[in-house]
């Protein structure tokens, strides 16, 4: 496959008329990454790709290519930096950028995730390796991510927060508290924002205690739990990705802009 197919070239037609997103992603890669772009761009570029009946049908395959079944590969680095170059681009709606970040997420907390629910067994599919490199890529992107919070609608500032605490720094862990408070006002403890808001405040303040008492009261509640005996970062990202993604199923549709 041509990892650099030109959109003038013959056969691009194909791609021109194939769904929406898929049009748009490949407009904002070609611009924001000109050069060498990983495997998995090909879905962008490559008019021999198979058509796509509509986004949903294009999505589902563009995100397996890059973290399969949640579980990362040799090639899972390079592809994230398609996500990144996404979600940082005002011309992606909310929703698509919201879930570009939630990948990141994902995909950074592979291992200990994966850790946690496998606990004391080793976690199939593991590629320590892969998961590594796909961890430093994202680690590396986030922050110009983060840089976006002011810009970003209420969904994304939601993610941000969730990989604000999974690399912490004392900048950003200072500065989650205040731009938190609003999500902490409107929602409750019991809500799924509040719950998710709360917990990553936890986080944040980086007290053990706090944080198995709560990983531990949350799990009680109604999350998915894990071995107490896992390690407690590990059980916490498990949870905080449970957590997340019920918020983002939860969520109306993002406004785009700002």
């Amino acid at each position: 496959m041509d990892m650099h197919a030109d959109p003038e070239q013959p056969g691009s037609g194909a791609i021109a008329s194939g769904p929406p997103i898929r049009q748009l992603f490949r407009g904002v890669i070609a611009d924001r990454l000109p050069g060498l772009r990983p495997p998995q761009a090909a879905m962008l570029f490559d008019a021999e790709i198979a058509p796509y009946r509509d986004d949903a049908d294009f999505l589902g395959d563009f995100y397996g290519e890059i973290l399969h079944q949640d579980t990362c590969r040799p090639d899972t680095a390079g592809g994230l930096t398609l996500l990144a170059a996404r979600a940082v681009d005002d011309r992606v709606p909310a929703r698509h950028r919201f879930q570009a970040v939630h990948l990141l997420f994902r995909a950074a907390t592979v291992a200990e995730r994966h850790l946690a629910e496998a606990w004391p067994t080793t976690p199939r599919h593991a590629d320590p390796d892969s998961e590594a490199r796909a961890r430093s890529a994202v680690q590396a992107r986030t922050p110009d991510l983060l840089t976006r919070w002011s810009a970003e609608c209420p969904a994304v500032r939601l993610v941000l927060a969730g990989l604000a605490v999974v690399f912490p720094t004392d900048r950003t862990l200072a500065a989650l508290a205040p731009r938190l408070q609003s999500f902490a006002d409107q929602h409750s403890q019991g809500t799924d924002i509040g719950d998710f808001v709360r917990f990553v405040l936890v986080l944040a303040e980086q007290d053990d205690d706090r944080i198995r008492t709560m990983t531990e009261s949350l799990t009680d509640a109604y999350w998915a739990g894990t071995a107490r005996e896992a390690p407690e970062r590990a059980r916490a990202l498990h949870l905080l990705g449970q957590m997340l993604t019920r918020v983002g199923a939860g969520l109306t549709r993002p406004r785009a802009g700002r």
